[in-house]
């Protein structure tokens, strides 16, 4: 059985619908369709979406910023808001399902992490939310063979995943802190590993989907900035993941990063990544 999962950045959903996401999602057959930045309400994501979606949604604690949904074909088993740190259960930065699929049962995450700022409180929140989130990964590997943690991750892993790395290796998103929670999450499950920083920690096992389709190659990038040339140069950040749990990850048949045609065609700063898994 095929499962297509899709993860996207809609920079507020109600502005995606005006520039063209619902052609784009008519078009892709999606199974379970992962959302961050919604920034509206439930009954603007069940009147722009449809009645054929089955829709859960973690809108944030402020109005008109950030906001966490999953919409999906069938509907879902169970779902959590909760990412273990109460200060983030309500924040909608991350939303939870259970769905049986077949003979088995997938937890689903959507994921939207702080952009963070360095040397100032939003890196510390950052900080603390990747902390959070780092606990519940390792929870949710424990008692779920397949699960898939998607979303806006705002950190770049490895060089690869930036255009222009050096410039940004002081900024948010390419922090060696940041990137040594990656580093550590994707490490080798049960073994010591040395993060980018130089901190060490046990690696936790999940497999990062895009990198082990695409290879030892630059991106393929995820967003791009309105600013300047950005997009025509292709100089983007790659920093919109599907991570998953080994055997979840095995199933892998087809990893794609919708990237519009042209500047002009796109409906939001980020681009979804559909993958395709064969359950």
């Amino acid at each position: 059985m095929s499962l297509r999962v899709a993860t996207v950045n809609v920079n507020g959903v109600r502005a995606a619908y005006r520039k063209g996401m619902g052609g784009w999602l008519d078009a892709r057959d999606i199974d379970i369709l992962a959302l961050q930045e919604v920034r509206a309400s439930t009954e603007d994501l069940e009147e722009l979406l449809g009645p054929e979606w089955n829709i859960l949604h973690d809108a944030a604690s402020a109005k008109g910023r950030a906001g966490v949904a999953l919409a999906s074909r069938n509907s879902a088993q169970i779902h959590r808001v909760s990412i273990g740190a109460e200060e983030f259960d309500t924040a909608g930065r991350w939303l939870e399902a259970d769905y049986v699929v077949g003979d088995k049962t997938l937890t689903v995450v959507s994921c939207y992490v702080h952009s963070g700022e360095a040397d100032t409180p939003k890196q510390v929140a950052k900080y603390e939310f990747l902390d959070a989130m780092t606990i519940r990964m390792r929870e949710i590997a424990e008692h779920s063979e397949y699960a898939l943690v998607t979303g806006d991750l705002n950190v770049g892993h490895r060089e690869l995943d930036i255009k222009n790395w050096k410039g940004n290796v002081k900024h948010a998103g390419f922090l060696p802190r940041e990137r040594a929670y990656f580093d550590r999450i994707l490490g080798s499950k049960g073994e010591i590993v040395t993060g980018v920083d130089g901190t060490t920690g046990e690696g936790l096992g999940w497999v990062d989907v895009g990198r082990q389709v695409s290879g030892e190659v630059p991106g393929p990038y995820t967003w791009w900035s309105y600013r300047g040339q950005a997009f025509d140069n292709d100089a983007g950040w790659r920093i919109d993941y599907q991570l998953a749990t080994p055997t979840l990850a095995a199933t892998v048949s087809s990893y794609v990063v919708d990237r519009a045609d042209s500047y002009d065609t796109r409906w939001s700063d980020h681009t979804p990544v559909v993958v395709d898994y064969d359950l």
